[in-house]
């Protein structure tokens, strides 16, 4: 991280001197004004704003909390440890850790040198993100996204061990610096910064940690990233084995989970695809539905017209009317 906002992060606060000058515990009141203790984004946040950013407090044990925001911790330099819904996590330099308002955290006392930022979102910031991350359907990103903002309880936060990528660095490193210097524009740069974060998030999922609690959670987020990755031709078989899965316990567990099948997640997928291959391109029908997956052009406009009620043909004018 650039040293001029490295030093800047570093400043000990007055509430954090308190804790040095023999404090023992932190003033509830700071962070909210019910009985148990729910962190409000009213405290943190000014009125209207949709993100802020602000160090992590230091040299303090901060008891078991939840949000009632959407909360990032981006790890500076030092680590952080961590009991994230009763499990331990220790956040090393240059991770991301996103939480969804259900996740209980309780942290330890971070030392000087351990130099972390919290941004503390509102789940509506994430509208836009979804917007600058393209108009293609992509099961991945909704189920991410859904975590993150309390549609999908199934995973109530992830980890993210990035260290080593830098346009991930580069990204967060921008988002912190243009929320402390309030630049002009800054909604739009915060919103738009956020999306090309989450873009690059995407290419990495397999670096993402969600404890052991939610093992299965875990399995399912990589089915998604398979279908993504292997749409056209993938099969539950070679994901079975790249998961170290029986293919029946395989094919069980997801229809648990999402109540479908392997094959109609995949064919879904594969119809998402066409439909925004058909918005946006100029492909004849017939290499789309190759591209996809699809060799049978009877069957592929049969399930297409199931789904969106028009044949492909049909559902391209349609959209650039």
């Amino acid at each position: 991280m650039n040293r001029e906002l490295l030093d800047k992060l570093s400043v000990v606060t007055e509430e954090e001197q308190a804790f040095l000058d023999g404090k023992q515990e932190i003033e509830k009141q700071r962070y909210t004004d019910g009985e148990t203790l729910v962190v409000d984004a009213g405290k943190l946040l000014e009125r209207g704003k949709l993100i802020s950013v602000r160090p992590h407090t230091r040299f303090v044990h901060f008891p078991a909390h939840r949000h009632n925001y959407v909360e990032m911790i981006y790890m500076c330099q030092g680590s952080i440890r961590q009991r994230i819904d009763g499990e331990e996590l220790i956040l090393r330099e240059g991770e991301l850790l996103l939480m969804n308002q259900d996740t209980v955290q309780e942290i330890w006392p971070a030392g000087k040198e351990d130099i972390a930022v919290n941004f503390i979102i509102l789940p509506e910031f994430f509208d836009r993100t979804l917007q600058i991350m393209g108009d293609e359907e992509n099961q991945l990103r909704d189920f991410i996204v859904g975590c993150l903002t309390g549609k999908d309880q199934t995973i109530r936060y992830l980890h993210f061990q990035v260290s080593d990528v830098l346009p991930i660095q580069n990204l967060v490193e921008n988002l912190v610096w243009t929320i402390l210097h309030r630049q002009p524009n800054r909604r739009s740069i915060h919103q738009v910064t956020m999306g090309l974060l989450f873009l690059q998030l995407m290419n990495y999922t397999e670096r993402i940690q969600v404890g052991e609690e939610h093992r299965e959670q875990g399995v399912l987020l990589a089915v998604y990233r398979y279908i993504e990755e292997h749409y056209r031709n993938g099969q539950l078989g070679d994901l079975a084995g790249e998961l170290h899965y029986d293919v029946c316990n395989m094919s069980r567990m997801i229809h648990r989970m999402t109540g479908r099948t392997y094959t109609e997640l995949l064919q879904e997928k594969r119809l998402q695809q066409a439909a925004f291959l058909l918005e946006t391109t100029r492909l004849p029908v017939t290499d789309i539905a190759d591209a996809v997956g699809y060799e049978n052009m009877s069957y592929f406009h049969r399930i297409f017209r199931k789904k969106y009620g028009s044949s492909p043909k049909e559902y391209r004018t349609e959209k650039r009317m």
